[in-house]
């Protein structure tokens, strides 16, 4: 049975308040993505960011941490290549979790696609200052032949999104665009999250009538 994301767009944020201010605008897909915090303070977050969740109709997604997911009640786990390695998806599976896995090579979407992932996220599309990556931009040509590739599985891009690009992803055939500084580091977040809203589902419907 095919499993379609509850948003065409997919902010990461870096606390639990973010949950709070950008569910209300509408964001319904929302990953955590918490780094470098001690056992306590990561597990308080996670738990504020699922109270939030449940209070304004959001889809949690944590990222990494499988282990707190599970034991807090969040909806998703979002796991890199290297995470896969540890992670035990047994137990994730149980816990009821859906699995999102971030790809960047041919190899890497093999491997995700034997594990059975509700989405992939393929990225850098372009070229981001968030963090150091050793893979050069993907291209929304990339997002094509992925799309081609998953099917019905929901694929998500990230990496140099801006509102701007982000219809191009969707006409590329990605069903979620992702970002995080385009949310939470802008003046209006929560206007952002609107006007990607319709962005997305202004290329989508184009797209459609394309096919």
């Amino acid at each position: 049975m095919s499993f379609t994301l509850p948003s065409r767009i997919y902010p990461v944020v870096d606390a639990a308040r973010w949950v709070a201010r950008l569910g209300p605008a509408g964001a319904r897909l929302i990953q955590l993505r918490l780094k470098d915090m001690v056992a306590d303070d990561l597990r308080r977050e996670i738990r504020a960011g699922v109270h939030h969740a449940r209070q304004h109709g959001v889809n949690l997604v944590i990222n990494d941490h499988w282990r707190l997911a599970i034991e807090e009640g969040g909806d998703f786990i979002h796991l890199g290549q290297e995470d896969l390695d540890t992670a035990d998806l047994s137990a994730i599976r149980a816990a009821g979790l859906r699995l999102g896995i971030s790809t960047h090579s041919e190899a890497e979407l093999d491997r995700a696609l034997s594990l059975a992932p509700d989405y992939v996220a393929l990225g850098p599309i372009w070229p981001t200052m968030l963090k150091k990556m050793p893979w050069g931009p993907q291209g929304t040509e990339r997002l094509t032949v992925w799309k081609q590739r998953l099917g019905s599985i929901p694929l998500v891009a990230i990496g140099g999104i801006t509102l701007a690009r982000a219809p191009d992803c969707i006409a590329a055939g990605a069903d979620c665009v992702s970002a995080v500084s385009a949310f939470i580091r802008m003046p209006d977040p929560e206007e952002q999250v609107k006007a990607w809203l319709a962005a997305t589902d202004k290329a989508a419907h184009l797209r459609n009538q394309d096919l």
